[in-house]
């Protein structure tokens, strides 16, 4: 195997000192987790990376990114001695960039980046070697440490970049030096730090200063906030390709859902310049997949890759834990009634991605005829979404209008700002309401029964993981559906 970094690589990236040479074929910033070979990067966090180096080199890094000897660190020990650590990472993902001929698309919005990540991952895999992000690595140092994970010799790179205030998006972008740029969606979200849903379309939108010159940038032409971005991709002379209802380059005609699956019709523009109609599936219901799929397929076409095969490989993704997976839970194997379906949507939210659950939920079928009112029931369990700023409690009331609400049996909900939605909803459509989500977990199971279907969504501070867990521990977990 290639060696990813050599410590002469790594020196002259960074300008930093070696202590003794290595070679590495990974990066971390985790020490627990870290692989015999890797290099580990000491960033400063809620700890300090320092305080974890000696640990790391004892489960067998190859050596450490550090700013200092740490304490019980022998002085030739293998380290690569820089000034500041998270700087000596961003110039690893900068030479990483340098040296690699791979087309790196960009990914930013509100809401959809991982889902889209994951589409192209798929997408990308069968038509050349792809580095993607892990998780959702999209902030000031994600972004560095996946490019420093590239090897040289992708072909493709899907990068998420993510914000939380402004000026964020656009350094990291200029980092990734982008052939493509994707915006999913634009909505409201950390209004904490902006003013207004333009202020965060003003904040996506400087991705494209990191867009190489003519670059394509692939642009949500549905929302509110599309001359924003389309004004900006002008500016820049970027190449645009809008997607959506309104799209003229990609064209979402229809969007059909059908035993779990979403069959979406579209129209692309080719590279001959003509539209051209376009049929794809995805293995899990949802407008909002359908929308995401769409731009990853654009995006993909617009970096080189083969449009029939890419519309193939996109009909064996699945949504990833956390992020609307489904999985069966069987309460009794011999039973073959006696199951729920679960989605786990626990990682995020915002009412733009709540709203998107919500609408997938709708379209979903219960799992059978089995539950204590003689049918299968769509339940709800949604938890707070932090950094709304002071229109946090009207946002969650609001969700209790949301056209899906409709063909939803039961919500419940977790947390203080929740209870703005709890008190919202109708009294038969009412749930309970808890305070966090471990006096949640602990009432699931008098909640759930066979032959429902029940959505968990959150934002990831309110730890509806723990729900989940405990949805999943009443039965036996199949597989995600298919």
């Amino acid at each position: 195997m290639t060696a990813l970094w050599t410590s002469a690589a790594a020196a002259a990236a960074t300008g930093g000192r070696i202590t003794a040479p290595w070679v590495s074929d990974s990066v971390s910033i985790d020490s627990r987790t870290i692989e015999p070979g890797a290099l580990f990067v000491a960033l400063a966090d809620v700890r300090d990376g320092h305080d974890f180096v000696a640990d790391a080199l004892a489960r067998g890094a190859a050596a450490a990114l550090v700013s200092r000897i740490p304490e019980g660190v022998a002085a030739d020990a293998p380290l690569l001695v820089v000034e500041d650590v998270l700087t000596g990472l961003e110039d690893l993902g900068r030479a990483a960039r340098a040296r690699t001929e791979a087309r790196v698309i960009g990914i930013t919005g509100s809401v959809g980046k991982t889902s889209t990540k994951e589409m192209l991952r798929a997408i990308l895999a069968g038509q050349g070697r792809v580095h993607a992000a892990e998780k959702s690595y999209n902030n000031h140092w994600g972004v560095p440490l996946t490019l420093a994970r590239m090897p040289a010799d992708s072909d493709f790179a899907v990068i998420e970049i993510g914000m939380n205030h402004p000026g964020e998006i656009a350094p990291l972008a200029r980092l990734a030096d982008l052939d493509a740029v994707v915006v999913t969606i634009v909505a409201p979200a950390h209004l904490e730090a902006f003013d207004s849903v333009e202020g965060i379309a003003h904040e996506k939108a400087t991705i494209l200063q990191g867009l190489r010159a003519g670059g394509p940038a692939v642009l949500n032409a549905d929302i509110p906030t599309a001359s924003i971005l389309f004004d900006a991709a002008r500016a820049c002379g970027a190449d645009i390709v809008g997607f959506g209802a309104n799209g003229n380059e990609a064209r979402l005609l229809d969007v059909q859902h059908n035993d779990g699956q979403t069959i979406v019709q579209a129209r692309m523009t080719g590279r001959d310049g003509a539209a051209h109609p376009l049929l794809f599936k995805l293995q899990s219901p949802g407008r909002h997949f359908a929308m995401n799929g769409l731009a990853a397929l654009a995006v993909a076409t617009a970096v080189g890759a083969d449009l029939a095969l890419a519309a193939a490989d996109l009909g064996r993704w699945l949504p990833v834990e956390g992020r609307g997976a489904r999985a069966t839970i069987t309460l009794d194997p011999v039973r073959d009634d006696a199951r729920f379906d679960l989605i786990d949507d626990s990682y995020n939210a915002n009412p733009a991605s709540v709203g998107a659950a919500l609408d997938m939920l709708s379209v979903s079928q219960p799992a059978g005829t089995a539950g204590p009112v003689g049918k299968g029931r769509r339940i709800a369990i949604l938890g707070d979404m932090l950094e709304l700023g002071l229109q946090e409690t009207q946002l969650h009331a609001d969700l209790a209008g949301h056209p899906a609400m409709s063909a939803i049996d039961t919500v419940h909900c977790v947390g203080a700002r929740s209870k703005a939605l709890w008190e919202a909803l109708g009294p038969g459509q009412r749930g309970i309401w808890c305070a966090d989500s471990a006096e949640m977990a602990g009432k699931v199971h008098k909640l759930v029964a066979a032959g429902d279907i029940v959505l968990v969504k959150g934002s990831l501070g309110i730890r509806l993981a723990r729900v989940v867990d405990a949805i999943r521990n009443l039965g036996q977990s199949g597989p995600n559906k298919t």
